[in-house]
């Protein structure tokens, strides 16, 4: 197997004094999940094992896994498939990432030049089957039969919101309800089936197996909007990538949604006529962002994800006090005041 310079998921869990405490029980596991990202990364064909290292090398925070672990943990599980769990689904995050960068022809991820951009769009795609292709195989090694519908379901539930949400590109009339359900496909789907295989590891009843589902659905809603607000909020520097990245790209989002409903009448015509333009400059998306900080879109959409956050940590609640259940509420905190 070739060198894999994969920066340790501890030496960034160190940078973040939230993560840390977040992650405090769980990090011997989720190095060991960093090992076997490695692994997977591994192929005979040595593109693949190039791509595949670049691709795992990112700072990502690992919230997928860690939701895997700690939900597994809930209940006191003590085997080693949480761990291969956990990576499958940060591969199949991962896959997701991929196509994304194509669709979007995103030029930076978290701070690095993106996989298509480097080795071109045809490699990329393929890149990213393979990554689905081979995270779902490998998930025929459990003995719990069900991980893999799961896996395989809700990745085609991701592939539907992305899909969605390519045909709805620049409509000015997309609804709030339809923008809801395109991240609730897109993202927060594979945060609840993160929880759920935690808990069918952990032995959970199919009670408590809904119950985390339906925690990581809210939490999932909650990250995606806090995402969406940082495209208009966020630092550059710390995000990795420009903002204002979902406006040039056409992806319409709460904010946009919020102004175009909720603002005045000639606000509402500007915004239209500043996004029809055929070739937008960064001039035109300033005056947009402009707009969108004065009718409190920004604040609405803060609000929403609250409104998520706050379900996602009523949930949590109904579980017996533990390390696990405090990390998992307090996840929800964080993922409120993330700034990347």
């Amino acid at each position: 197997m070739s060198e894999l310079a994969i920066n340790p998921i501890k030496s960034r869990v160190e940078k973040s004094p939230s993560l840390k405490r977040l992650y405090n029980n769980i990090m011997k596991d989720l190095e060991e999940v960093e090992q076997e990202l490695r692994l997977f990364s591994h192929s005979p064909n040595r593109l693949i094992s190039d791509i595949s290292t670049y691709l795992f090398q990112t700072n990502g925070k690992r919230i997928r896994p860690a939701l895997l672990l700690l939900c597994s943990k809930l209940f006191g599980y003590k085997g080693k498939e949480h761990i291969l769990m956990s990576t499958l689904v940060e591969a199949i995050h991962t896959a997701s990432l991929i196509h994304d960068d194509i669709i979007d022809n995103s030029i930076i991820r978290r701070g690095k030049e993106s996989i298509h951009t480097r080795w071109g769009p045809n490699i990329t795609v393929l890149l990213g089957d393979y990554l689905y292709i081979k995270a779902l195989g490998l998930s025929l090694q459990s003995k719990h039969r069900q991980i893999t519908q799961i896996l395989t379901s809700i990745s085609a539930r991701m592939v539907e919101g992305e899909l969605t949400e390519y045909y709805l590109s620049g409509n000015l009339e997309l609804a709030e309800k339809d923008y809801l359900d395109i991240i609730n496909k897109k993202t927060a789907s594979l945060f609840s089936a993160s929880c759920r295989i935690g808990g069918i590891l952990g032995k959970a009843s199919k009670k408590e197996e809904n119950y985390l589902a339906e925690y990581g659905t809210n939490l999932g809603m909650s990250f995606q909007i806090i995402d969406d607000l940082l495209d208009f909020t966020g630092n550059e520097k710390i995000l990795g990538k420009p903002i204002l990245c979902d406006l040039s790209e056409g992806r319409i989002t709460l904010p946009l949604i919020y102004t175009l409903n909720n603002d005045g009448r000639d606000n509402k015509k500007r915004v239209m006529e500043l996004l029809k333009q055929k070739n937008q400059d960064r001039e035109s998306l300033e005056e947009v962002l402009k707009i969108v900080k004065s009718n409190g879109a920004l604040d609405y959409t803060h609000k929403k994800a609250e409104e998520f956050s706050h379900k996602s940590r009523e949930i949590i609640s109904q579980f017996p006090k533990s390390t696990q259940q405090e990390a998992l509420s307090l996840l929800s905190e964080f993922i409120l005041k993330r700034r990347n």
